[in-house]
Protein backbone atom coordinates (compact mmCIF):
# COMPACT_ATOMS: atom_id res chain seq x y z
CA UNK A 1 0.00 0.00 0.00
CA UNK A 2 1.80 3.15 -1.18
CA UNK A 3 -0.15 6.27 -1.76
CA UNK A 4 1.84 9.68 -2.13
CA UNK A 5 2.01 11.84 0.34
CA UNK A 6 1.98 16.32 0.01
CA UNK A 7 5.84 16.33 -0.81
CA UNK A 8 5.25 13.69 -3.84
CA UNK A 9 7.13 10.47 -2.39
CA UNK A 10 5.30 7.11 -1.49
CA UNK A 11 4.92 6.16 2.30
CA UNK A 12 7.80 3.46 1.37
CA UNK A 13 9.95 6.33 0.40
CA UNK A 14 9.24 8.10 3.61
CA UNK A 15 10.08 5.20 5.67
CA UNK A 16 12.94 4.95 4.59
CA UNK A 17 13.57 8.55 5.21
CA UNK A 18 12.56 8.57 8.50
CA UNK A 19 14.73 5.89 9.30
CA UNK A 20 17.63 6.98 7.55
CA UNK A 21 17.54 10.43 9.69
CA UNK A 22 16.98 8.69 12.60
CA UNK A 23 20.35 6.77 12.10
CA UNK A 24 22.10 9.79 11.36
CA UNK A 25 20.93 11.39 14.42
CA UNK A 26 21.92 8.33 16.96
CA UNK A 27 25.03 7.70 14.91
CA UNK A 28 26.37 11.54 15.57
CA UNK A 29 25.10 11.68 19.15
CA UNK A 30 27.50 8.40 19.62
CA UNK A 31 30.15 10.03 18.33
CA UNK A 32 29.60 12.91 20.19
CA UNK A 33 29.57 11.33 23.43
CA UNK A 34 32.55 8.52 22.68
CA UNK A 35 34.47 12.35 21.89
CA UNK A 36 33.00 13.21 25.64
CA UNK A 37 34.04 9.85 27.07
CA UNK A 38 37.96 9.88 25.57
CA UNK A 39 38.31 13.60 26.59
CA UNK A 40 36.91 12.71 30.49
CA UNK A 41 39.46 9.57 30.33
CA UNK A 42 42.20 12.21 29.28
CA UNK A 43 41.64 13.97 32.35
CA UNK A 44 43.89 13.59 35.21
CA UNK A 45 41.29 14.78 37.54
CA UNK A 46 39.07 11.95 36.36
CA UNK A 47 38.42 10.56 39.79
CA UNK A 48 37.38 14.22 41.41
CA UNK A 49 35.47 14.72 38.25
CA UNK A 50 33.30 11.46 38.67
CA UNK A 51 32.64 12.18 42.25
CA UNK A 52 31.20 15.50 41.86
CA UNK A 53 29.41 13.81 38.80
CA UNK A 54 27.69 11.90 41.25
CA UNK A 55 26.63 14.44 43.74
CA UNK A 56 25.16 16.00 41.02
CA UNK A 57 22.84 12.88 39.87
CA UNK A 58 22.00 12.31 43.78
CA UNK A 59 20.93 15.83 44.30
CA UNK A 60 18.94 15.97 40.64
CA UNK A 61 17.09 12.52 42.29
CA UNK A 62 16.31 14.46 45.31
CA UNK A 63 14.88 17.28 43.31
CA UNK A 64 12.86 14.28 41.65
CA UNK A 65 11.77 12.91 44.16
CA UNK A 66 10.60 15.84 46.23
CA UNK A 67 8.52 17.08 43.19
CA UNK A 68 6.86 14.04 42.86
CA UNK A 69 6.42 13.23 46.83
CA UNK A 70 3.85 14.13 48.98
CA UNK A 71 4.24 18.02 49.87
CA UNK A 72 5.25 18.89 53.10
CA UNK A 73 2.48 20.70 55.49
CA UNK A 74 3.79 24.42 55.11
CA UNK A 75 5.41 26.16 57.78
CA UNK A 76 3.45 28.97 58.97
CA UNK A 77 0.42 26.33 59.09
CA UNK A 78 2.62 24.46 61.54
CA UNK A 79 3.02 27.58 63.54
CA UNK A 80 -0.70 28.90 63.17
CA UNK A 81 -1.59 25.11 64.65
CA UNK A 82 0.96 25.31 67.57
CA UNK A 83 -0.22 28.87 68.60
CA UNK A 84 -4.07 27.81 68.57
CA UNK A 85 -3.07 24.48 70.83
CA UNK A 86 -1.40 26.92 73.08
CA UNK A 87 -4.41 29.60 73.49
CA UNK A 88 -6.71 26.52 74.18
CA UNK A 89 -4.47 25.15 77.15
CA UNK A 90 -4.14 28.72 78.66
CA UNK A 91 -7.31 29.37 78.36
CA UNK A 92 -8.34 25.96 80.45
Amino acid sequence: MTSASDHGETLDERAVLLVAGAADLAVGAIGSALGAVRGLLRRSDAAELAAEAEQELKARGRLVLDRYAAPSPAHLEILARQAVARRSTEDV
